[in-house]
């Protein structure tokens, strides 16, 4: 298991035109990544017809995250209040909770950075076929999963993933 700080190197190293996609891939999978939680679960949003798992490489791009959210209406007290954050795997993440969630999701590394962040979609090769929004007999844009959880939640819906 490794920090985020090789997952942020990764994610540099690929949108900067290098780097292989199934290294950072990897490297997704062996990070430990922090995710913001509250009573009702695991922070998401929706974009795209997605369910994006907000996933941070540490706490410095969790605050920034927090920042942001504190500049929209009615928000400012998002930067003053204590985040809760779970750190997580990547793998259980991809292995596990996004397959729980019974609907197209993926996870969105970074939000708040705009130079940084990266999308990981419910495709195949990187979440299990069963939660693959690609896998062979799947309905193009729908789901056959008919299981749930309560592990997550849904944040405000807007552009950008950040929430």
């Amino acid at each position: 298991m490794r920090h985020g700080a090789e997952l942020a190197e990764r994610i540099a190293e690929r949108r900067a035109g290098t780097g292989d996609p199934r290294a950072l891939l990897g490297e997704l999978r062996r990070a430990l990544v922090l995710v913001p939680v509250d009573r009702r679960g695991l922070w998401t949003g929706h974009f795209g017809g997605v369910r994006w798992v907000f996933a941070f490489t540490g706490e410095e791009a969790l605050a920034r995250f927090a920042q942001a959210r504190a500049r929209e209406p009615g928000r400012s007290q998002d930067s003053a209040r204590p985040w809760e954050f779970a750190e997580l795997l990547g793998a259980r993440l991809l292995d596990e909770i996004i397959p729980a969630m019974g609907e197209p999701a993926g996870i969105a590394v970074d939000v708040a950075d705009p130079d940084g962040s990266m999308f990981f979609p419910p495709a195949m090769g990187i979440v299990p076929e069963e939660a693959a929004v690609d896998a062979p007999g799947r309905l193009v844009g729908g789901t056959d999963a008919t299981h749930g959880t309560d592990a997550t939640h849904e944040t405000d819906k807007t552009a950008g993933g950040a929430a």
